[in-house]
């Protein structure tokens, strides 16, 4: 095996386009090849180096995350807190505080798991993904990327270099709930994400749900948006439950059953909301929902 330590984001794709394949924290890529799911790369390219991938700024109307931003730095950003919680939600229940220091929201997205906890908070917030390769950049939405269980529509030789989410409008709000089994090293039964602009008297002008380990891919909620406008807070919560449970088609596996997903979706979808809305209108959950409302595991 080569690695090559990169300084620059071309001297990234200069590798990729030789056949190497980008290298991070490595919390996805060293436990899938001890699991035997797949073998380590002949050439791997570490980008834990390059500066450019670890920014989170504000550039023309939107917020540009670095591929390399770390999902402890994610929970604790004052900008993705305040105006993008439901992603900062997601960055702190990922595995433990060791994964969390190395791990990175690019590698999170570009992994394309169903269970990602990140996924389904940047679906709703509207996130899309830029790739890069030697001579070409392009922007590509979430539902575009994600193909299958762990496939991803990205060439051998694109890099994320950055997730960028549009601005978060005036009285929205967002949150990202989990059912889990235990507070650490924890992949999701199942998830969602919300996120809601309200309007002038307190209903729902506009919202966004996406389910997590309930499909193929991160599924967003066909139809939410169009079923919660103009609804209370209250009356949204019941309907979405409702939507979420009947669109869910789930698996059964060790951790539970396709009919035990289909609910817990339901309750999960509902909890998601009513943190979401409640934060839009200036209250104040902590980050992750599951801890400040005592949601999931004890312990």
């Amino acid at each position: 095996m080569s690695l090559t330590i990169a300084n620059s984001i071309d001297d990234v794709l200069t590798a990729l386009a030789a056949g190497a394949r980008p290298i991070a924290g490595g919390t996805d890529l060293v436990v899938g090849a001890r699991q035997g799911k797949s073998p380590l790369p002949d050439s791997l390219v570490a980008i834990d180096r390059v500066a450019a991938l670890s920014e989170i700024e504000s550039v023309d109307s939107q917020v540009r995350i670095g591929a390399g931003v770390t999902h402890s730095r994610l929970m604790s950003d004052p900008l993705i807190i305040e105006s993008y919680t439901g992603l900062a939600d997601a960055a702190a229940l990922i595995g433990s505080p060791s994964t969390r220091n190395v791990g990175t929201i690019g590698g999170n997205v570009m992994n394309g798991s169903p269970a990602m906890d990140t996924g389904a908070p940047l679906v709703t917030l509207g996130a899309v993904v830029e790739l890069r390769s030697v001579g070409n950049t392009r922007q590509v939405a979430l539902s575009d990327l994600w193909t299958g269980p762990g496939r991803t529509s990205a060439n051998p030789d694109e890099l994320c270099v950055y997730i960028v989410i549009p601005q978060a409008p005036t009285s929205s709000g967002s949150a990202y709930v989990r059912l889990e089994y235990r507070r650490a090293m924890e992949i999701a039964v199942v998830g969602a994400a919300a996120s809601v602009v309200l309007a002038e008297d307190g209903t729902i002008a506009s919202g966004r749900v996406a389910m997590t380990s309930v499909a193929p891919t991160i599924a967003e909620l066909v139809g939410a948006s169009e079923a919660m406008t103009g609804m209370t807070p209250a009356e949204a919560v019941t309907v979405i439950a409702s939507m979420a449970s009947d669109q869910a088609v789930p698996i059964s596996d060790s951790r539970g059953s396709d009919r035990y997903r289909r609910h817990t979706i339901g309750v999960m979808a509902a909890r998601a909301l009513d943190a979401a809305t409640r934060r839009a209108t200036g209250e104040t959950i902590g980050v992750p929902v599951n801890r400040s409302l005592g949601i999931g595991a004890a312990r």
